[in-house]
């Protein structure tokens, strides 16, 4: 996998996470943000390469600063 895949998936992960332990479907955080249900879970999954703009998005949707979103430990350079 390469590096760029595994840091769209972690993201995606932490951005399930997130959204989860809020209780909030697709389509409830949908209507808290300018992002569609159908393309927040392609972000979850990592299928999708996404601008700043809808960091902040998301950020809003979820009620947390933009850098909870990138804690997810990191990706070091690793060999897959």
């Amino acid at each position: 996998m390469k590096e760029h895949d595994a840091f769209l998936k972690a993201f995606g992960e932490s951005l399930k996470l997130l959204r989860l332990d809020r209780g909030l479907s697709y389509r409830k955080m949908s209507q808290r943000c300018e992002v569609d249900y159908s393309d927040i879970s392609k972000i979850e999954k990592g299928m999708v390469n996404i601008q700043l703009s809808t960091v902040a998005e998301l950020a809003k949707a979820l009620d947390v600063p933009v850098k909870e979103l990138f804690d997810f430990g990191g990706t070091e350079n690793s060999s897959d």
